[in-house]
């Protein structure tokens, strides 16, 4: 499912990826590289275009991808498909912050509009 690879084996790469979303949900927002918000962000719409359906279904494929996270599921389902039931995608925006001192890297702030 996702598109870069980031250096890392299938397995770390899911469940960064996977970590990542719950923190956006749960907090709002969260720094990180560039390359990793580029694809958190495809996550995070997908898993609130599925709350805003409601279906059983779209709830098992969410559950399935945050590892049966209720507590993000639940905050998707009841608070952010209210939220954004009148918007049509673009959930998310990037902010960039400046590079990471050790490897030059650039951090950004993936955060819910």
């Amino acid at each position: 499912m996702s598109y870069r690879k980031l250096g890392r084996e299938t397995r770390q790469r899911k469940s960064i990826m996977s970590g990542l979303t719950k923190t956006v949900i749960l907090n709002g927002s969260v720094i990180t590289t560039e390359a990793r918000a580029k694809e958190v962000r495809k996550f995070v719409d997908k898993l609130i275009t599925y709350g805003k359906r409601g279906t059983l279904i779209s709830r098992r494929k969410a559950l399935a991808f945050v590892n049966n996270d209720k507590e993000v599921v639940n905050k998707i389902f009841n608070e952010l498909a209210k939220t954004y039931e009148t918007r049509n995608g673009g959930y998310t925006r990037i902010i960039k912050i400046n590079e990471r001192i050790g490897d030059d890297a650039l951090q950004v702030k993936l955060e819910l509009v």
